[in-house]
């Protein structure tokens, strides 16, 4: 039978690949941004918010998956074969610093180390003496890219890698967990949410799902699951069109695990007190329903969540830097990305997260910028102008988002503390974070302006020269 990876086309798809190419990538692109963060940042919703759950829920979905969804539909509607042909409008070299900013924040320096280092948190320290934590962690993080490595050698078989198995083997799982919890709730939900949950539920879920920066994560993945559909052999709007649709469809899938999670964190609260963090709620939950096996039923699950994230960001990363620096194969771009992730998984990661973070919250209002910018004048011819004038309007606010995140040793600094009371004073929605939205929202409109009365010259010249 042959091997429906590697299809070969000739004339019309069969309704039946199409299904089921939509069913698979849908899973890879499902599989590669769903991660620990995904796991664990609901689960402690639940908790916070007790009986407000549903619209804490709601404002979660929209921040947490609305955003990435949009993200998959700006690469689509662009028909971009990266983040580099994403941000090219606003220039070449901001394309680039761009590109390189995003994979290194959730590649190598951030996301794809922190991957392994959950993964052992939760499937191998538990099983371990402590005296045998550190070479605990080199061999199991050694063992993890170093898997992740022969895994992504070959870019064709991502596909079925992690949209036909691993993937498929993490929902059954979580599956099981939802089944056996909603069929014996560990109660109801007559909880009175914490102080924050009590007047501005949706708005605070709305603030916790921005903390999962998935939308950033799949501007950077979309080069891969771009050249994943590309392998099925589609080709321009057949290939976008089964894009949306899969992206369409994994989002949806996230919206119901979400509500999901944040359900059984609102229900835990009959059998647990409110845990520090959303790993210590998951935990405990596992291990009410499944006793000393849920330890290691939770390790499986969340390597599985957190392996298929690694490769997509190790993949993508390599993708993507090959494109911008051509003479560098792809396979030297995996060594070099596998490699330096090991290295930081194993030095210092609390360090290594404490100064991700900022640059994170740096690039959150960039990607959201890019992503406005292109899903609505991408094919104008004034698009340029629009492009620049929206993250020239955003960088500034960006900046001191990322300065508000950063550890002591910068916000203690006197002028930052200066700088920052003005910028929260000042700037509408500043204290929450989220100063970037009316500034962004005005160089859009700006942009817009002298964009469109720009070409109005243009064309008016135009019309005087043929006279």
């Amino acid at each position: 039978m042959q091997d429906d990876f590697n299809y070969n086309f000739s004339g019309e798809t069969k309704p039946k690949h199409k299904v089921w190419h939509l069913l698979i990538v849908s899973s890879l692109i499902f599989g590669m941004f769903f991660g620990s963060g995904n796991l664990i940042f609901p689960i402690h919703l639940g908790q916070l918010s007790g009986n407000n759950w549903f619209p804490a829920a709601l404002g979660f979905a929209v921040s947490g998956s609305l955003f990435p969804l949009l993200a998959i539909l700006a690469v689509v509607v662009t028909k971009s074969d990266g983040l580099y042909d994403l941000a090219r409008p606003v220039g070449k070299y901001y394309a680039a610093i761009f590109l390189v900013l995003v994979h290194l924040t959730i590649g190598p320096f951030f996301g794809t180390p922190r991957t392994a280092a959950m993964a052992y948190e939760m499937a191998a320290k538990p099983f371990l003496p402590a005296k045998f934590n550190t070479i605990g962690m080199f061999l199991f993080t050694a063992l993890f890219f170093g898997l992740a490595y022969i895994l992504t050698v070959h870019q064709s078989q991502l596909l079925k890698y992690v949209g036909k198995y691993l993937n498929t083997i993490f929902l059954v799982l979580l599956a099981i967990i939802f089944i056996v919890a909603f069929l014996k709730p560990m109660g109801g939900l007559n909880h009175m949410p914490t102080s924050a949950y009590q007047t501005n539920p949706s708005v605070n879920g709305l603030l916790e799902g921005y903390n999962t920066i998935d939308a950033v994560a799949l501007l950077a993945l979309s080069v891969t699951f771009v050249h994943a559909v590309r392998g099925l052999g589609y080709k321009d709007k057949e290939m976008s069109r089964l894009t949306a649709k899969a992206g369409s469809l994994s989002i949806s899938l996230e919206i119901l695990v979400y509500f999901g999670l944040v359900l059984l964190g609102a229900f835990s609260l009959n059998k647990m007190n409110l845990s520090a963090n959303g790993g210590d709620a998951l935990s405990g939950i596992v291990n009410y329903y499944f006793g000393s096996f849920g330890t290691a039923f939770l390790g499986v699950l969340v390597t599985l969540g957190v392996f298929t994230t690694a490769m997509g960001l190790v993949a993508s990363f390599s993708q993507d830097f090959h494109k911008l620096f051509p003479k560098v194969s792809y396979l030297a771009w995996l060594r070099v990305t596998t490699f330096l992730s090991f290295i930081v998984a194993n030095a210092g990661l609390d360090n290594i997260i404490a100064w991700s973070l900022p640059v994170l919250m740096l690039l959150y209002p960039l990607s959201l910028a890019l992503i406005l910018a292109s899903l609505t004048v991408h094919a104008k011819p004034y698009a340029g102008v629009v492009y620049k004038m929206t993250i020239a309007f955003t960088i500034l606010p960006a900046i001191f988002d990322m300065l508000n995140a950063s550890p002591a040793a910068v916000t203690n600094l006197t002028f930052v503390k200066l700088a920052l009371r003005y910028y929260h004073q000042y700037i509408p929605l500043a204290n929450l974070g989220l100063g970037w939205v009316t500034l962004t929202l005005a160089g859009f409109v700006l942009g817009l302006v002298v964009g469109k009365l720009g070409n109005l010259a243009s064309i008016n010249n135009t019309v005087e020269s043929r006279d």
